[in-house]
């Protein structure tokens, strides 16, 4: 497993380092191939956040977690990652066509600062550029569910590659918006 370590406004030790190494690296029985964690340490108000990001072809598992010790932080994160690969293995060997996790998907960030626009009311803050991927809409959704987000757009395999985005709905279900 490849690790990247970032610190947000503090400075961890190499113990630390080490340790969270130790336990993430655990998480790669669970992938076949060579998976990244991307590891976030900062400190707020007394509380020590570790925010873990860990992709595998294609699929993005993202957890934070805050406790008054580095180390407990790292273990609690550990820990709901693993819940969220056994809670959506079940639903992944159901749903998913075989190769669901052998998809290559390198989602690029660009973030764009405009001081000269026209409308003041619409501040566009944050540009994200992404490859859309041809899945299914059960796909999305899971998707959508591990990265714990309300929406996820995707092209829509299921209906020609249609432009397509899944959304969570006030009551529990899901929507779907598919473009014309």
């Amino acid at each position: 497993m490849k690790f990247i370590i970032n610190e947000r406004k503090l400075h961890v030790a190499p113990e630390i380092r080490e340790y969270a190494e130790k336990k993430i690296s655990k998480l790669d029985r669970f992938f076949s191939d060579e998976s990244e964690a991307s590891v976030m340490f900062s400190a707020e108000r007394g509380r020590h956040i570790t925010e873990l990001t860990v992709s595998n072809r294609g699929l993005v598992l993202r957890v934070t977690e805050a406790t008054g010790d580095m180390r407990a932080s790292i273990d609690s994160a550990v820990a709901s990652v693993e819940r969220q690969i056994r809670k959506h293995k079940t639903r992944l060997a159901k749903r998913l066509r075989d190769g669901a996790f052998e998809r290559e998907a390198a989602p690029t960030v660009t973030v764009e600062n405009d001081e000269d626009e026209a409308e003041p009311e619409f501040n566009i803050v944050r540009v994200k550029s992404f490859p859309l991927k041809p899945m299914t809409p059960e796909e999305a959704v899971l998707q959508m569910n591990l990265l714990g987000h309300t929406f996820f757009v995707f092209k829509n395999q299921s209906n020609s590659d249609t432009f397509s985005v899944v959304y969570k709905r006030r009551g529990g279900d899901y929507g779907m918006i598919e473009s014309a």
